[in-house]
C-alpha cells in the first residue's frame, strides 16, 4: 500500500508542476509582459536594483537611451546606480497607460509612462514616458531596447 501512495504523490507533484509550467507558457505575450513590468516595480519599490535590471536581457548588446545611449547590460546597470545612488533619490516607481504590441512571436514593443514619487530631498517627482522593445528568450520576456524620456519639471 505504501510505494502505491508514493507512487500518487509523485504523479500528482509532477501533474500539478507540469500544469503551472503550461499556465505560464499559456499567458499571452501583453500579460507575460506586464507581469514582469510589475516585477520590475516592486523590485525597485523594495530598493533592489539587482533584481529590477534582470527585467533586461542581460548581453552586451542591448541599449539604454535616455540623456545619453548605454550599450550592454553592464553600463545601463552602472547608470541607473549612479542615476539613483540611494533609496531617497530611487523613491517609489509606478507606470501607466502601458500598451503592449506583439511584434511577433519572440518581439513586443512596450509603451507607457513612468511616475517617480520622492521627497524634494532625493530630487523630487520625476516623470517621463518609454518605448521598450522585448524579446522573448529562454529566461522570459526581457528588455533589448529601452528608450526612455524625461519630462522637463
Amino acid at each position: 500500500m505504501r510505494p502505491l501512495r508514493v507512487v500518487v504523490i509523485l504523479f500528482c507533484l509532477v501533474f500539478s508542476s507540469v500544469a503551472a509550467i503550461r499556465a505560464q507558457d499559456s499567458a499571452s505575450p501583453a500579460e507575460a509582459i506586464r507581469a514582469k513590468l510589475d516585477k520590475q516595480v516592486a523590485d525597485w519599490n523594495r530598493g533592489d536594483l539587482d533584481a529590477f535590471a534582470t527585467g533586461y536581457k542581460n548581453s552586451p548588446d542591448i541599449l539604454f537611451m535616455g540623456t545619453h545611449i548605454y550599450k550592454g547590460y553592464a553600463a545601463m546597470l552602472a547608470r541607473y546606480r549612479e542615476a539613483y545612488p540611494t533609496r531617497e533619490t530611487m523613491g517609489t516607481l509606478s507606470f501607466s497607460q502601458l500598451e503592449v504590441q506583439p511584434l511577433s512571436g519572440q518581439f513586443a514593443t512596450v509603451t507607457g509612462h513612468f511616475h517617480l514619487t520622492r521627497a524634494s530631498a532625493g530630487g523630487g517627482d520625476a516623470n517621463g514616458y518609454f518605448l521598450l522593445v522585448c524579446e522573448k528568450t529562454k529566461d522570459g520576456w526581457k528588455i533589448v531596447r529601452d528608450d526612455s524620456t524625461s519630462l522637463p519639471k
